[in-house]
């Protein structure tokens, strides 16, 4: 049996999924971009900022569902210009601090026009 995870604390989600779903002691969380839970609008104009925000929607949507990002076990980060690898890298390791298994691609577009999204799989 799975579990919905919602909170005010990340974006509401901007299309027909959940925040987050349990199933037994792990969650999965779906992308996050960017948004600021209270506007719905982008935050920040370059990969530093917009990661900082992805991670702290991140440390939201885990911390309702009973987890973190100490408890991830796997990342998938997703970014519109692979030369931000290197920057993204320095905000991603100050979240994700116990090195979970992650994939890291570049892709053509994001919604709203994101430089990054990231999903997770953590323990709770």
């Amino acid at each position: 049996m799975s579990e919905k995870v919602e909170t005010k604390k990340a974006p509401a989600a901007i299309g027909p999924y959940s925040q987050a779903v349990c199933v037994g002691n792990f969650v999965f969380t779906s992308g996050q971009i960017p948004l600021n839970p209270e506007t719905g609008v982008i935050e920040g104009k370059d990969i530093t900022e917009q990661a900082h925000r992805v991670c702290k929607n991140l440390e939201a949507v885990l911390t309702k569902a009973g987890s973190s990002t100490k408890k991830a076990v796997k990342t998938v980060c997703f970014l519109s210009d692979m030369s931000d690898f290197g920057a993204f890298n320095e905000v991603y390791a100050q979240y994700f601090t116990e090195k979970p298994a992650r994939s890291c691609v570049a892709v053509k577009e994001l919604p709203k026009g994101a430089l990054v999204e990231v999903e997770v799989i953590a323990e709770r």
